[in-house]
């Protein structure tokens, strides 16, 4: 592809061209996936070993009691593979009885954590180098300690703010009474610990051994259900990909339990709204994409949800051409709606991405969901507990409903796109909701409007939130703005760099002879490469 440069927005950096490259979401974390193709690694050991830098050097959005999803091409063909934890088998619907909505933080937002699983199956499918290899850069930042990045340290004072009193918080996370500055040196001999006994284990110690019993005991004794049984089940899914053609391309989302659906079908709704013939970023084409986004949430939060429970309406159903098509047509261009869903069977993340140059591509994310999770912390260990129990719904034969032993609704999704049967660009979105809506901005812009990466993601973004309200970058024309107000859309506009709500995103995408990468400002993202 010819890349047009004519769209010209605010960024900090150019595109990275190189024959392997790693894009993440903090310096530090890029410098240990290219440590490992430099010792002779593939794009999988990269990116494991900077998601597990993650957990070190951006713990606001990741941690080792993260869940994780992964889409990777290797010598001819697409996998995918959940590893997204399930709830305690004490997590009946009775247990929240009390609850007029599902708690957010604490120990009833904790379900079993995946990401220490997607290590171990990714590395022991795909990987090159030894196991406990991967983990040497952590380990060296939790023990030598690293200086936290700028973007990391306001949103480390935002997260302590709320969640200083959760039981294993502040001991870990505050350990002078206060979170460290931007340059701060901070130093974490727990995580360390932990992940050594993670490397040695190959992760038996995380669901079976010592750590787990030191999780389920911490649970007991704050009156939580997750216990050792619920830990030694759990299991990850190489649960292949679905897709959607849009631009010449196909994009691959890992299917639900995840919100990747989402982004599947607004493209397929855009496909029928002549998009493709309207100028990027003019009113007629963002108000098309924010209509597209809502119709497809609407339906996404009314059935996605564990497979296993989307009995009624299954994801083949909700990407029918036919169906979309007829979501389309709702559609008016000079006025803003309020979607329901439809009826389609009748009639705080971290994201990397990587590539190498014998072709193996990686589009990878974990995450903690909302800032720091639950709150949750396992004294001494490192292991802060995500709160993707929060995913779940209350309402009564919602097939997302809590239950035991059951994956909740999950915003953490890779992205992937093919091109002629051949990969093309591995990427993903930090964010919660902004995850599927900028999975779609991104395959506007380069598959429509012929964007580099770095470009796509330094361009201003936009992010559906309830109803007619829609949160747009400052960085938008006061002109196209004032359009989109006249025909409806309620707009909250927000600095990128202030409440962080349009999330970071990392691309790597291939080109005759490497890659060119793409990392977002956003985040204090890095793409490098060699």
């Amino acid at each position: 592809m010819q890349y047009r440069h004519d769209a010209i927005y605010a960024s900090r950096r150019s595109p990275v061209f190189a024959r392997n490259l790693v894009a993440t979401s903090q310096p530090l974390a890029t410098q240990a996936g290219l440590r490992m193709l430099h010792q002779g690694g593939n794009a999988l050991d990269a990116a494991l070993a900077a998601a597990i830098a993650l957990t070190v050097v951006e713990p606001t959005g990741n941690g080792i009691g993260s869940d994780a999803f992964c889409i990777l091409w290797h010598e001819g063909q697409l996998h995918g593979l959940n590893a997204s934890g399930r709830s305690p088998a004490g997590w009946t619907p009775e247990r929240f009885a009390q609850h007029s909505a599902f708690p957010h933080r604490g120990w009833d937002t904790v379900t079993v954590p995946g990401a220490v699983s997607a290590w171990v199956e990714l590395s022991r499918r795909f990987g090159r180098l030894p196991f406990a290899r991967l983990f040497e850069p952590a380990i060296g930042y939790a023990e030598e300690g690293f200086l936290v990045s700028p973007v990391i340290a306001e949103l480390w004072r935002r997260g302590a703010a709320e969640l200083k009193t959760q039981p294993g918080f502040a001991a870990t996370f505050m350990p002078d009474g206060r979170t460290p500055a931007a340059g701060e040196l901070f130093r974490a001999p727990g995580h360390a610990r932990t992940l050594r006994l993670i490397a040695e284990t190959r992760g038996e110690a995380f669901y079976r051994g010592e750590l787990a019993h030191r999780i389920a005991d911490f649970a007991r004794q704050h009156g939580a259900a997750l216990d050792e049984s619920d830990l030694a089940e759990h299991s990850t899914d190489w649960c292949g990909t679905i897709r959607q053609d849009f631009g010449g391309a196909s994009l691959h989302e890992i299917p639900p339990n995840g919100q990747g659906i989402a982004a599947l079908m607004a493209l397929g709704i855009l496909r029928s709204t002549g998009l493709a013939d309207l100028p990027a970023d003019s009113p007629d084409a963002l108000h098309l994409q924010i209509e597209a986004m809502k119709l497809a949430f609407a339906d996404v939060y009314a059935y996605a949800a564990d497979l296993r429970y989307m009995t009624k309406v299954t994801h083949d159903h909700l990407l029918d051409p036919a169906y979309l098509a007829s979501r389309a047509a709702l559609i008016d261009r000079r006025r803003a709606q309020v979607f329901g869903h439809g009826a389609p069977n009748e009639g705080g993340t971290v994201c990397l991405a990587t590539g190498d140059a014998d072709g193996m591509m990686v589009s990878y994310i974990q995450s903690n969901y909302s800032g720091f999770g639950s709150g949750v912390v396992v004294p001494e260990t490192g292991i802060s507990l995500q709160n993707r129990g929060y995913g779940f719904t209350l309402a009564e034969g919602h097939p997302n409903q809590v239950g035991p032993r059951k994956r909740p609704f999950n915003t953490i999704i890779p992205g992937f796109v093919m091109q002629d049967g051949a990969p093309l660009m591995a990427f993903g979105f930090m964010g919660g909701p902004i995850q599927a809506q900028g999975h779609v901005q991104v395959l506007v812009r380069t598959q429509l409007w012929g964007q580099d990466p770095q470009t796509a993601v330094d361009a201003p973004r936009w992010r559906h939130v309830a109803g007619l309200q829609v949160a747009v970058e400052t960085a938008f024309p006061a002109a196209v703005l004032g359009e989109l107000e006249a025909r409806g859309h309620e707009l909250v506009r927000e600095p990128p760099d202030s409440a962080f709500g349009f999330g970071g995103a990392q691309l790597v995408r291939r080109i005759d002879g490497g890659y060119v990468g793409g990392s977002d400002p956003r985040k204090d993202g890095h793409a490098g490469g060699f």
